[in-house]
C-alpha cells in the first residue's frame, strides 16, 4: 500500500483519487486558518512555486480538531487562503487527523512515520500545545501544520513537526525530487 491507494474528498466534497499524483513528490499538511502557525501558508506557497515544475505538489487538508482553529466551510477556508496567502496548491475537504474519525489517509501516514522531525523550536512548541490538547497516542498529529513528505514512489520519507517551518524543508524536497 502507498499514498496513491487513497481516495479523499476534495474541497467540493467529491471523491479525489490520490493516484492522480502518481510519480510526484508530495507534501501533505493538516492546516488551520486561525492558528498562530497559519502564516506558514506563505512559506508553503513559496515552496510550491519553487518546485512545482519539477514534480512537487502540496496537498492541504484543513482540520478543525485543534481548538477549532479551522472554522467555516471548505469554500470559506479556500477563499481565506487564496485571498490572504495567495495559495494555489490543492486543498481538500476539512477532516479529523486524530481519533476514531481520523481520515484513513492520516491514520496511514502516522503509521508510516510515527515521529516528527523537528528542532529545538519544534520541541518547545510541542511541549506548549500538549498542555492545551493532550495527545492520546505518541504518534498523533500534535497540532495544525503537521507535515508529511512523500516520495515519487508513494512512500513516506519524513514527518515534520507543526512548528518546523516550510523553509527548512527545501533540502529534503530537493533530495526527494532527484529520487525515482
Amino acid at each position: 500500500m502507498n499514498v496513491y491507494d487513497f481516495v479523499v474528498k476534495d474541497g467540493q466534497g467529491k471523491e479525489a483519487a490520490l493516484s492522480q499524483y502518481s510519480g510526484k513528490v508530495l507534501l501533505i499538511v493538516n492546516t488551520a486558518t486561525r492558528c498562530g502557525l497559519t502564516p506558514q501558508y506563505e512559506g508553503l506557497e513559496a515552496l510550491y512555486k519553487q518546485y512545482q515544475n519539477q514534480g512537487f505538489e502540496i496537498l492541504d487538508f484543513p482540520s478543525n480538531q485543534f481548538l477549532k482553529q479551522a472554522p467555516g466551510t471548505d469554500a470559506e477556508i479556500s477563499d481565506f487562503c487564496t485571498l490572504n496567502y495567495g495559495t494555489t496548491f490543492a486543498r481538500f475537504a476539512k477532516i479529523d487527523v486524530n481519533g476514531k474519525d481520523a481520515e484513513p489517509l492520516f491514520t496511514w501516514l502516522k503509521q508510516q512515520a510515527p515521529e516528527d522531525k523537528g528542532d529545538a523550536e519544534s520541541e518547545s512548541f510541542e511541549k506548549k500545545v500538549k498542555l492545551l490538547k493532550p495527545f492520546s497516542k505518541a504518534s498523533d498529529i500534535k497540532w495544525n501544520f503537521g507535515k508529511f513528505l512523500v516520495g515519487r514512489n508513494g512512500n513516506v520519507i519524513a514527518r515534520y513537526s507543526p512548528a518546523y517551518t516550510p523553509d527548512k524543508l527545501a533540502q529534503d524536497i530537493e533530495q526527494a525530487l532527484t529520487q525515482k
